[in-house]
């Protein structure tokens, strides 16, 4: 069985956010075995999987990658849809569009302390796509 589905998540200010439930509930139920693979239909916004139970690890994320990738770099030049748009295509693709999770009871295989992130690179966004495709 092969079942895909389209949502947007609600929009979230620039971060990293734990989106582990907001996902869940849109897909529904898991089959017993399988997999997901989740993939964000943007260029400005990334998902990963990493630590969920301290809020910390969030803001440094944030932190660490506009530390390595700031806003208004001289050399840029796609600058046209603001200060923070080149550098969240960068770090977009430094995190990556897509993951895999697998799939064991009914329920995502996580380990004890991770969860989902959406990771927001624009000031001002707005709800972003995601397509799950559950292979199961």
């Amino acid at each position: 069985m092969i079942e895909q589905k389209t949502f947007t998540l609600a929009p979230r200010p620039r971060g990293y956010h734990i989106i582990t439930r907001e996902v869940l509930t849109q897909l529904g139920d898991l089959p017993n075995v399988g997999f997901l693979h989740l993939f964000i239909q943007h260029t400005s916004a990334a998902i990963t999987i990493n630590e969920a139970a301290d809020p910390d690890v969030l803001l440094d994320f944030e932190s660490v990658f506009n530390h390595v990738v700031p806003e208004n770099l001289p050399f840029l030049v796609h600058t046209m849809e603001g200060p923070d748009d080149m550098p969240a295509h960068i770090k977009a693709a430094m995190i990556g569009h897509s993951i895999t999770v697998p799939i064991t009871g009914g329920r995502l295989n996580l380990g004890t302390w991770q969860g989902l992130y959406l990771c927001e690179f624009r000031n001002r966004a707005g709800g972003r796509r995601l397509v799950g495709t559950i292979y199961g």
